[in-house]
């Protein structure tokens, strides 16, 4: 099954050939951080409308590397949520109306789920049941997974997703947009002494998240040694990442206990941090999985994969183009088990 993947859910135009048989034949990338980049954040209308300009021109090409056609599509994935409302809607109309065009059938694709099954493209996948641990921008998740579309959610944050954090803390450093691989690459001349910082809700059970805590506690560490230097700035930069590693260190190995299982996969943008990658390695009793780094922050192959799957049993979605900013991945059934297939 030849699966056309696209991915607008916030700042960067995503889009793939996944073929069941062959894999992944072609993976395009735009990304708008340039574009956001003068206003620290991502502007959701800007969002919207780069999507507009880049997608068509980016299915073109995706079809040229991949050498096919259009016609040799057997399906075509969009991501329907959670994100930006206005970008989900560019990929949602997109995708849904190409399907329509070449009677071909479509499917909504769950992000998070997208993220999560990202890690399954290897080679080498991880045996079910296994816990996963979703790092992003906009999620930070522990959940048991079964199978494809039987998630148990163990625990997630209660305020900043860690990506966001992340994020937030680069803007304060005066890092630059986006913050969170820039924390990253300045703690690597951080002396890790200097500074301790908090590891939030680890001194009590249970696996929820929080990190707005620790965001205030390097907010006033910034605002105690003003005017910084760059050694000040490194030395935060390395307290901050030590701390939100350690806790998700922490979380993870209580619910690998808790599960009984042996096996980590962690998918997500924040999945990406060498720190957070070589930690979990180390020091947890587990095996840990997780995609190429290219797989990791937003992109179409995830989605064009996480299509294949359901398409390839039946599930499809109806004419009706629907997006949900917000959207519990538990709510989510086994593609074998979906009423909505049509």
């Amino acid at each position: 099954m030849l699966v056309l993947g696209i991915e607008t859910s916030c700042d960067e135009t995503g889009v793939a050939l996944c073929d069941s048989r062959s894999g992944l034949l072609a993976n395009l990338l735009h990304s708008q951080a340039e574009l956001h980049a003068v206003y620290g954040g991502v502007v959701p209308e800007l969002a919207s409308r780069d999507h507009i300009r880049k997608i068509t021109p980016l299915v073109r090409e995706a079809l040229d590397q991949a050498g096919v056609q259009l016609s040799d599509l057997d399906g075509v994935a969009y991501a329907a949520g959670p994100g930006l409302m206005g970008a989900l809607l560019v990929g949602a109309a997109f995708g849904r109306s190409l399907a329509w065009s070449l009677g071909k059938p479509a499917i909504g694709v769950h992000h998070m789920e997208a993220h999560l099954l990202a890690p399954l493209m290897e080679a080498e996948q991880p045996p079910l049941p296994f816990v996963a641990l979703l790092v992003s921008g906009g999620h930070t998740q522990l959940v048991k997974v079964a199978g494809i579309g039987a998630y148990e959610m163990l625990g997630e944050s209660l305020d900043d997703a860690v990506g966001e954090a992340f994020d937030k803390v680069g803007k304060m450093l005066g890092l630059g947009y986006p913050g969170g691989p820039a924390v990253a690459t300045c703690a690597e001349g951080g002396d890790a002494e200097r500074f301790r910082f908090p590891r939030p809700m680890t001194d009590r059970p249970g696996l929820d998240f929080s990190f707005s805590g620790l965001k205030t506690f390097a907010l006033n560490t910034v605002n105690a040694h003003q005017p910084l230097t760059s050694q000040d700035r490194a030395d935060i930069a390395r307290a901050f990442e030590e701390a939100a590693v350690d806790t998700l260190l922490i979380k993870c190995r209580r619910a690998l206990a808790a599960c009984g299982c042996e096996h980590l996969v962690m998918a997500g943008g924040v999945s990406a941090n060498r720190r957070l990658r070589q930690r979990l390695e180390a020091q947890l009793d587990a095996r840990v999985h997780y995609a190429e780094l290219a797989l990791c922050t937003d992109n179409g192959a995830m989605i064009a994969y996480a299509g294949c799957e359901r398409l390839s049993v039946g599930e499809r979605t109806p004419l009706s183009i629907i997006t949900r900013p917000r959207w519990p991945m538990t709510e989510l059934s086994p593609p074998a088990l979906c009423s909505g297939a049509q």
